[in-house]
């Protein structure tokens, strides 16, 4: 009998010792994911190139090996102010810290250089389970005019043995419906803005078809005799806007690039508490504008670059 794409469950948790089984349940860690693929056994191997006195291949063994997978869930808050949304345990996994805060009451997730998180992932791939141990990855966020905003996830983890288990009992019911990437739900990207205590201020309001932003974490498998570990090592967090400009804007933004100068950016998405966000990036450096277009309108686009002010402050999510 066929088996089917739609009979994935992907279940994570976060591991309270990295490479050590945290033991996931459908009732509690059921993802809700879309763009699924894996490599359950993403193999080195070494050619043992023979001379056999024919012509001929020669046997190639396996030497060591890790599982690489990738998903998107969507940008949905809790539907609770203050209450971690089901994507937390995953933004921890790629580098970041979980903060809750009051006054107002929310989560914040920002970049870390230290006690850095790992996730056991269990995939059941219709009658299939791979474990996937010790897992470290890396995000990319996508807020585009017309969609819903999501975040994508691309993992490296230990091989933790496959087997032969029906898919568990899922409960979804936490992962909540996102806000929608339109005029109605969307305070547009605002240069020049501060971030204070749950809050943007400042700034100028520029027209835009979205952003997206790719923490761009530097992830290895990195195996030893005696110990076989997955890394997050470094990062170069960038991202890309495209802007409907008037002359004068264009002409002062090219300026700006120019002559190096950064800015923040702040974006904030949803109007509804427990299903509102804010990015916000404190130092962004513009580069290599584009003419583009829209149906005929002008717009312009950027590379964004992501640089620290004082360490791990590159970036910010807040849940509201």
């Amino acid at each position: 009998m066929s088996r089917y794409i739609a009979n994935t469950a992907i279940l994570a948790k976060a591991e309270t010792t990295p490479g050590t089984d945290a033991v996931p349940t459908g009732a509690a860690d059921a993802c809700l994911v879309s763009n699924v693929s894996i490599t359950p056994l993403d193999a080195q191997m070494v050619d043992r190139k023979l001379i056999q006195g024919f012509f001929g291949t020669s046997q190639q063994l396996l030497t060591t090996a890790n599982v690489k997978f990738s998903y998107a869930v969507e940008l949905a808050g809790s539907g609770t102010a203050g209450t971690a949304p089901q994507w937390g345990d995953m933004l921890l996994g790629c580098a970041c810290a979980e903060a809750s805060l009051t006054a107002p009451v929310r989560v914040e997730y920002t970049p870390v250089s230290t006690a850095l998180k790992t996730l056991t992932h269990y995939w059941y791939d219709d009658g299939v389970l791979h474990k996937a141990l010790g897992c470290m990855g890396n995000a990319k966020l996508s807020a585009k005019i017309g969609d819903v905003p999501r975040l994508s996830f691309d993992w490296i983890g230990l091989d933790g043995t496959a087997s032969a288990a029906s898919n568990p009992a899922l409960t979804q019911t936490a992962w909540k419906v996102p806000p929608v990437m339109n005029k109605a739900s969307v305070i547009d990207i605002t240069l020049g803005c501060t971030y204070a205590t749950g809050a943007l201020t400042g700034g100028t309001a520029y027209n835009s078809t979205g952003l997206e932003i790719d923490f761009a974490n530097k992830v290895n498998f990195t195996p030893f005799l005696s110990t076989e570990s997955v890394d997050i090592t470094d990062r170069d967090s960038s991202g890309s806007m495209e802007l409907n400009l008037t002359a004068a804007q264009e002409v002062a933004l090219l300026a700006m690039v120019k002559a190096n100068t950064l800015t923040s950016i702040g974006f904030t998405i949803g109007t509804t508490a427990g299903n509102k966000f804010i990015l916000y990036f404190p130092a962004v450096q513009l580069l290599k504008p584009t003419k583009k277009e829209v149906n005929g309108v002008r717009t312009c686009a950027y590379e964004l670059k992501l640089t620290p002010l004082v360490g791990n402050d590159e970036f910010r999510i807040v849940c509201l």
